[in-house]
This record gives C-alpha cells, structure tokens and sequence, in this order.
C-alpha cells in the first residue's frame, strides 16, 4: 500500500493536476503530472473508471497493482502530483512483470525519474505519443 503522505486529499487538488498536468498515453493506461512546488515529496492517485470494469474487486485490484509497482520500483525523487487513469481491464490480467513495464515506461517518458530526460513539456498540455513498444 502507497504511504498517507503520498495520497491525494480532495477533489480540488485532482482537477488541477487535469487542467494543468502534461500527459503521457499509453495503450493501456495515461499518465498526467505536474510539479508541486508546495510539497517535499510526490502524490499520486489512480483513477479506474466503472466503464473499465463492472466490478468493484476488479477495479480495486487494478488500483492495488499500480500502487504497488510505483510504491516498489524506480524512486521518485522530485514532488510531482501524478494521475494515473486506466482505460483498459486487460491489467487485471497481466503479469506483474509486465505492468511494472507498462508503469515504468510511461513514467521514464514523463521524465517521473531522477535520472530521466522529460519528453512532455510540463509547461503545457503536451501529449506524447506512444511507441510500439508499449504494452
């Protein structure tokens, strides 16, 4: 499980990451970020939305999965507030290895690590398109 401080606390704090935040899609899932200046450390929420998925226990588990591979891979080391919204129930299903791919590919291309170069410009609403190589 993601630690308390590195949740989101209400809705006002999501829609600016959504007016604001640069985007990067995926097949499978995108992710929108933008820097806090505000904070010491990251945020991030994971929005799965019912048309994805009927099931709550579906839902909930896509949602776990993502938590868990951010909360166990790469650090992040910069305070960024990060929406990650899924558009495709074919994560319930995957490997693990394979969405831990899936997450840390659309994050080095957001430029989420320390060490990566950004492809998104964070000033504005930029949308990078995705590679064959995504999952």
């Amino acid at each position: 499980m993601l630690a308390r401080g590195h949740r989101f606390h209400g809705h006002k704090s999501l829609t600016y990451v959504h007016r604001h935040g640069a985007v990067v899609r995926g097949q499978h899932m995108a992710v929108r970020f933008v820097i806090n200046n505000r904070r010491t450390d990251y945020r991030l929420a994971v929005i799965v939305s019912r048309k994805v998925h009927k099931s709550a226990v579906s839902r909930n588990r896509i949602r776990r999965r993502i938590y868990e591979t951010v909360r166990t891979g790469k650090p992040i080391t910069q305070a960024y507030d990060i929406v990650v919204t899924v558009f495709s129930d074919q994560l319930i299903e995957s490997p693990p290895a394979e969405l831990a791919h899936v997450v840390r590919n659309l994050f080095s291309k957001a430029g989420l690590y320390h060490n990566a170069a950004p492809t998104a410009n964070r000033s504005d609403r930029a949308i990078v398109k995705p590679q064959k190589d995504d999952v």
